[in-house]
């Protein structure tokens, strides 16, 4: 497994010549429908990604890696919260990307963490070309009810296609606590 931690302070790259092989967020990457969460400028702009093997056994390590990056970006308070998300999107890019991509079943996927302020982006990229849609399952189904727990957790939460394959689906979590405003960018 790889972590691979960087500052973000570039402006953001057009993501349709990215696949699920090798998109890493590019510098300043955020959820285009997500945008309109966005303060005017954030004061705080950081990234952490971690390359997961395409095994059941990496959600523990990717839940794990979450923690850890949010401890040291001192926004533990999303640390619970974020870990059922992580969980829940982990889980169903190994159990439903990886099948619905069974050519390219081998490939890894990449947990991103973004933040901007008191925002954080989680994204996962998975080969897979099935978009994730919420389930209505019975009382008697076992599971389905993953994307209905990152809905209740997140400000927002969705999905873009990669060229020529592959998606991202992210979502985006707010700390308790809103940041001060930098005093230099307002007159």
């Amino acid at each position: 497994m790889t972590a691979v931690q960087s500052a973000q302070t570039a402006p953001p790259r057009a993501s349709t010549s990215w696949t699920a092989l090798d998109w890493w967020p590019p510098a300043g990457w955020w959820p285009d429908s997500a945008r309109d969460l966005l303060p005017g400028s954030p004061a705080t702009t950081a990234s952490a990604t971690f390359v997961l093997p395409p095994h059941a056994e990496s959600v523990h390590s990717a839940r794990s890696f979450a923690t850890g990056t949010l401890t040291g970006w001192t926004l533990g308070e999303l640390s619970e919260n974020m870990e059922l998300v992580v969980s829940e999107l982990a889980t169903n890019a190994i159990r439903h990307g990886l099948r619905l991509a069974e050519s390219r079943a081998r490939e890894p996927i990449r947990l991103s963490l973004l933040r901007r302020g008191g925002l954080v982006a989680c994204t996962l990229n998975d080969p897979g070309a099935g978009f994730p849609a919420l389930r209505d399952p019975s009382p008697l189904d076992i599971g389905g009810l993953g994307l209905h727990i990152v809905e209740s957790l997140s400000l927002q939460w969705g999905w873009a296609p990669l060229a020529p394959y592959g998606k991202i689906v992210w979502a985006v979590l707010r700390t308790g606590h809103r940041e001060q405003p930098d005093p230099l960018d307002h007159p």
